[in-house]
């Protein structure tokens, strides 16, 4: 029964509720902060579960007034409202018994690679990268640039960003996957519709607290940027290249103009990876659930598609399709999104057998 659990969680959080009033845990600031935090995070799941308790007198007094003659029509109107309300809040309420991912709550790093098909994956990585940006900016998340590298004709050949925001890995990591385009290129003379990828991946950002990089662990080297900045661009050695040696692992940003922006924002980035890495027992376990994310970047390998002829997008995992292709591309992801968190909540509670 989840009475039981929601009654112990409670009890907690009275507990917490408490403790975090005691001077002497006050005083211990970190430990007062991680207190509000879990407060916090409990608080939801306490709201409905006392609405639930309040429910449940609610009918247990209705039940009441059946017995009553004069009252018994109006009680059972009543139950005719309340009792399918239990049912719905009962299994709202289950959702709260999902075991928290800690990772949810962070801000996430991603990077778009195009795969298959030439300069038509590069363009449309670009739009990809577009698409996230405006879905940003509906979310209220801060997006900023770490390397993104231009093709000629305004194709992508990588792009890393940061997305800032309370709860963006929890939306985000959805996207890790490749994604498929079929439309007519604008250079396709015949007309015939091509099928392209692009690979996302979504790193969950770390915490300085969490991954400490030695400085004898790094090799760092600048560079003279190149693409778009003009003549300031190609004067400076503001590019960032750092490589950690013990993992092999490179990270390049030249976004900024000032090398230290250039450098913290490298710095970021490398410890999301490494704190990606880490949260595997080996690096081979680290190789596999990259190569999860992202595959190999072929066109029979996908997780959504983008029918522009057809003015659709299909999500393959959630079998959802969406007649809407303008708006999906400018960043209107959330029934997509919603529709995978729906299956994920759906899955874990059936491993939870509540």
């Amino acid at each position: 029964m989840i009475e039981a659990q929601f009654e112990a969680m409670e009890g907690r959080y009275e507990e917490l509720q408490i403790a975090s009033a005691q001077p002497e845990i006050i005083a211990d600031v970190p430990r007062w902060q991680q207190i509000l935090k879990d407060i916090a995070q409990l608080e939801p799941a306490i709201a409905a579960w006392r609405a639930f308790k309040q429910l449940l007198s609610a009918i247990d007094q209705a039940r009441e007034m059946q017995h009553d003659p004069d009252l018994a029509d109006m009680a059972d109107e009543e139950l005719k409202e309340l009792l399918p309300r239990e049912e719905a809040e009962r299994e709202r309420l289950k959702l709260f018994l999902i075991p928290h991912d800690p990772n949810d709550d962070r801000s996430v790093v991603m990077e778009i690679r195009p795969g298959a098909g030439g300069e038509e994956a590069a363009l449309f990585a670009a739009l990809l990268l577009r698409m996230y940006q405006r879905y940003a900016e509906r979310q209220g998340y801060r997006f900023e640039a770490v390397d993104i590298s231009d093709t000629e004709l305004g194709g992508v050949k990588e792009a890393v960003f940061t997305l800032n925001g309370s709860g963006a890995f929890s939306r985000m990591k959805f996207e890790s996957g490749v994604h498929r385009i079929q439309r007519v290129p604008v250079t396709e003379a015949g007309g015939r519709i091509h099928t392209s990828t692009a690979t996302v991946a979504v790193l969950p950002e770390a915490e300085d607290v969490e991954v400490e990089i030695r400085q004898e662990d790094i090799r760092i080297d600048t560079y003279r940027a190149s693409g778009h900045g003009g003549q300031y661009i190609n004067r400076t050695d503001s590019a960032v290249r750092i490589t950690h040696m013990p993992s092999g692992l490179v990270v390049t940003c030249q976004d900024e103009k000032s090398q230290l922006k250039n450098k913290e924002k490298a710095m970021k980035v490398l410890k999301s990876r490494l704190y990606d890495l880490l949260q595997s027992q080996q690096n081979a376990a680290y190789a596999q659930n990259r190569k999860s994310q992202v595959g190999t970047g072929e066109r029979n390998e996908r997780i959504r598609t983008y029918n522009f002829p057809q003015g659709r997008v299909t999500d393959h995992r959630i079998g959802l399709t969406l007649y809407k292709i303008d708006a999906i591309m400018d960043g209107e992801l959330d029934e997509i999104i919603d529709g995978l968190i729906i299956q994920e909540q759906g899955e874990k509670l059936q491993q939870l057998n509540i």
